[in-house]
């Protein structure tokens, strides 16, 4: 089954060391300037989701959303979260680590697309 998000095992290995710290999290990519533009990653339920937000899946058992008008753009690509050196937004839980978690891309083969229009048939474009 493809998925619309999925993570490296780089960034897996800082969501595991994020989790421990601070409890289940979750992440979300709001699509506007400066910080809106990479993932934001919160302790669970610290960032309100509602109407204008996607659930694209969960990776390392944490929920990643997208805002709905970032995702009309991004919807045929998957997205690879990964990390890199650097400092990341400052309400992100990853800032202290000194890295920061990046979304870089592909877009989905014919095959996977006609297999994600399909499951989006059911409710809002859950995991």
């Amino acid at each position: 089954m493809v998925e619309r998000v999925i993570a490296t095992d780089a960034a897996l290995a800082l969501i595991g060391r994020l989790k421990a710290k601070h409890g289940d999290l979750m992440f979300h990519q709001s699509g506007g300037c400066c910080d809106g533009s990479a993932p934001m990653c919160y302790a669970l339920g610290e960032f309100l989701v509602g109407d204008a937000d996607v659930l694209l899946g969960q990776m390392g058992g944490c929920p990643f959303y997208m805002g709905r008008a970032q995702f009309e753009y991004w919807r045929h690509t998957q997205l690879i979260i990964d990390v890199v050196p650097g400092r990341g937004g400052m309400f992100s839980l990853e800032g202290p680590e000194g890295l920061r978690f990046l979304t870089r891309s592909r877009v989905f083969s014919d095959a996977e697309a006609a297999e994600l229009d399909e499951r989006a048939c059911g409710p809002a474009f859950g995991p």
